[in-house]
């Protein structure tokens, strides 16, 4: 088995006592104390991001996300507000325009106008360590139809805005309305994906090559293949899994002498959509049949399918106990729900978020 590293960006956001999002993002990121590598401004003030070590195995990289996490929500305490992990905020807003003061931020939000504004994210990131864009593209052909089973392993945001969306990711769906986001088209070469990046580049609907949103893509920042399709985790634990398992896949893939799978365009998109509105606890396409399967099944066989590899980096048990805490517990947006059945208050809903960012329950 190739062996590769790993690295998770988390994007959270900061809130009030009343639950609703403060510009607090310059103050906890001087107070944190990290530099701008590490942790960094996002797009919007109320939100900040956070890039976990190159790490060799789960364990070192579940130790790192722990950490960046108790330290944002650290200094974000000071300034009277928390830190949230979930892909959309809880509350109504009534104000979400405030852009970070850095100078790509800026000119998006002259450029792009009111899509930058509305439909507030955060999301999570894997990054794999393949520095080859060969190699890269290849192993990102390999993951496209994996990524409705992440998407609904990750589903964390329910709620936006202070309505019930009816979505288990209601972030993919906003996010969906970018333009260059969603999931990528099976790529022939690096000469195919250079082809047809710098095509999207020469039309003027985005900046630059950064802006080239794909689910799964060659990193444009790092040596690493980058998975952008999951929403931001609950819970540390969730991240790491995450990480755990894409670097799995990818390292199965890197190995494969077999093509993968074409799933056509439209029908990957109506799979993501499907794992969008489903969440963990209900059905999304098998990345291997296309037959519509619950997507617990499919994790069961996907743990089954990289054991041996998850064995090997000493992973096996931290991906066991995730799989049965999963389903004991429920994905994110189950929690979610679940806190506001309870008596019906969004606010139960962001003190539970608060609370198992920093602590998983159970």
């Amino acid at each position: 088995m190739t062996e590769l590293t790993v690295g998770v960006e988390e994007e959270f956001f900061l809130v009030g006592a009343d639950g609703r999002l403060v510009q607090q993002a310059g103050g906890t990121l001087a107070g944190a104390g990290l530099d701008g590598v590490r942790i960094q401004a996002e797009l919007l003030r109320c939100q900040v991001e956070s890039a976990s070590a190159v790490c060799r195995n789960g364990i070192e990289l579940l130790d790192d996300l722990r950490g960046l996490r108790k330290r944002l929500a650290g200094s974000a305490g000071v300034l009277g507000a928390r830190l949230v992990g979930t892909g959309t905020p809880v509350s109504a807003q009534f104000d979400q325009s405030a852009i970070s003061p850095i100078a790509r931020y800026q000119r998006m939000a002259e450029y792009f106008g009111a899509l930058v504004f509305t439909g507030t994210t955060c999301g999570c990131h894997v990054h794999v360590g393949i520095a080859d864009r060969g190699h890269a593209v290849r192993v990102g052909n390999h993951l496209r139809p994996w990524l409705p089973v992440f998407l609904a392993l990750s589903a964390n945001s329910p709620f936006n805005n202070g309505h019930i969306s009816g979505y288990a990711s209601s972030r993919y769906l906003l996010w969906a309305r970018w333009h260059t986001a969603g999931p990528p088209p099976y790529l022939e070469s690096v000469s195919d994906y250079e082809a047809t990046v710098q095509a999207i580049v020469r039309t003027g609907a985005v900046l630059d090559r950064k802006m080239v949103y794909w689910d799964v893509r060659p990193s444009e920042h790092q040596p690493t293949l980058e998975m952008r399709v999951c929403d931001t985790a609950g819970t540390a634990e969730e991240a790491a899994l995450y990480g755990v398992l894409v670097r799995a896949l990818a390292g199965q893939a890197l190995d494969s002498t077999h093509p993968a799978r074409r799933v056509p365009q439209e029908v990957l998109r109506a799979g993501l959509w499907r794992a969008a509105r489903d969440g963990l606890e209900g059905h999304c396409p098998h990345p291997e049949s296309g037959e519509l399967s619950p997507v617990h099944e499919i994790l069961s066989h996907l743990r089954d399918r990289v054991a041996r590899e998850l064995r090997q980096t000493g992973e096996l048990s931290f991906v066991d106990d995730m799989l049965a805490w999963l389903r004991v517990h429920g994905g994110g947006a189950a929690r979610q729900r679940a806190a506001y059945e309870r008596r019906h208050r969004l606010d139960d809903v962001i003190d539970m978020l608060a609370n198992q960012t920093l602590s998983r329950s159970g």
